[in-house]
C-alpha cells in the first residue's frame, strides 16, 4: 500500500503494512518507510 512519508516528503510503498482500527472505529493502515524507517499512517482501508 502506498502512503506519504513526512520525512522524505514523497509517496512510497509501505513496508510491513498492518490494518488497525482507530478509537473512533475507522480503519487505517500503519507501516514503515522502506528508505528512512519513519512510521507511516494512512486512514482508510
Amino acid at each position: 500500500m502506498e502512503a506519504y512519508c513526512v520525512k522524505c516528503k514523497q509517496k512510497r510503498e509501505m513496508k510491513d503494512p498492518k490494518q488497525v482500527t482507530m478509537e473512533n472505529g475507522r480503519k487505517a493502515t500503519t507501516g514503515t518507510c522502506p528508505v528512512c524507517g519513519t512510521k507511516m499512517f494512512k486512514i482508510g482501508g
